[in-house]
C-alpha cells in the first residue's frame, strides 16, 4: 500500500508518478475535462507540471483515463503515454479495477449495508439522472454495494464499492434511498458546502500497471476539512 505523503506541484496531489502512470488527489474545484466554464483541465495542469520537471520540449501527453464529478474529490488516474491509456481505458472499461468511494450522509441508511439496484436515466438539459427500480427507455442499469463505517452526532459515513459506472450513480442512487449526500443540493442536500464540494470522495483505487502489470494499491487523503478528518480519525484510514 503507498503512503499517503502529498507531493505539491502546480497546485496537484501526486500520489504515484512513474514514465507511464500518473494518479492525482483530486481536489472538488478541479475539472478532469473542460467544460462550458473554460476553467483549467487537470491535464493542463499535469502537463504544465511534467515539462517544467522533465524539461521537456514540445506538447507533452497526458490520456484521461476515467473521471470524477467537479464537486467530488479523490484519487484520479491519467496516463503518460498513449500505451498506456488504451491499457488502462481496457481496463477500467473492462471492470478489472477496484475502487472505493466516501460519501458522507445526512441520514442514516435504515440498513447498516446492502445492495442498491436501480435504472438510471440521464437528463442532459438539467445534467442530472433519475434512478427507478424498473427498466424504462434508454436507462441503464446501476448496482452499488454500501456499508456504514462510521457516525457522529449529525452525519454518517459510507462506504461505496460500485458494481457499475454510471452518470451520478452514486449520488443518486444514496438519495434514492433517502441518504443525502452532504452538500449534494442538486439531489436534494440540505445547503451547499461552502467551498462548493460534495462529501463523496474517491478513497481507494486498485489497479495494474500498463506495463510492469504490478498491482497499483492508492490511498486518496481525505480533503482538508474537520469532518473528514474527524471520520478518518475514527475509523482509523481505509477499512
Amino acid at each position: 500500500m503507498l503512503d499517503e505523503s502529498r507531493i505539491m506541484n502546480h497546485d496537484l496531489q501526486i500520489l504515484f508518478e512513474d514514465n507511464h502512470v500518473i494518479v492525482i488527489n483530486k481536489c472538488a474545484s478541479d475539472i478532469v475535462q473542460g467544460d462550458k466554464t473554460g476553467d483549467e483541465t487537470m491535464p493542463d495542469k499535469i502537463k504544465a507540471y511534467l515539462k517544467e520537471k522533465y524539461q521537456k520540449p514540445g506538447n507533452v501527453f497526458c490520456g484521461v483515463v476515467h473521471r470524477l464529478d467537479r464537486p467530488t474529490s479523490g484519487a484520479v488516474v491519467f496516463a503518460r503515454t498513449s500505451k498506456g491509456l488504451e491499457r488502462l481505458n481496457a481496463q477500467f472499461r473492462e471492470k478489472e479495477t477496484n475502487k472505493v468511494y466516501w460519501a458522507i450522509v445526512e441520514s442514516k441508511p435504515e440498513r447498516t449495508e446492502g445492495r442498491l439496484e436501480h435504472f438510471l436515466k440521464k437528463n442532459e438539459k438539467q445534467n442530472k439522472s433519475y434512478a427507478s427500480l424498473k427498466e424504462t427507455p434508454d436507462s441503464k442499469r446501476a448496482v452499488l454495494n454500501y456499508s456504514l463505517i462510521a457516525s457522529s452526532d449529525k452525519y454518517y459515513l459510507l462506504e461505496i464499492h460500485l458494481e457499475t459506472g454510471r452518470h451520478h450513480q452514486i449520488r443518486v442512487q444514496l438519495a434514492t434511498m433517502g441518504c443525502l449526500i452532504k452538500g449534494d443540493v442538486k439531489y436534494g442536500a440540505r445547503r451547499s458546502n461552502t467551498d462548493g464540494s460534495i462529501c463523496l470522495h474517491a478513497r481507494f483505487l486498485a489497479f495494474s500497471h500498463p506495463t510492469t502489470k504490478d498491482n497499483i494499491q492508492i490511498i486518496a487523503p481525505v480533503p482538508n476539512d474537520p469532518l473528514w478528518a474527524y471520520f478518518e480519525k475514527t475509523i482509523g484510514g481505509l477499512k
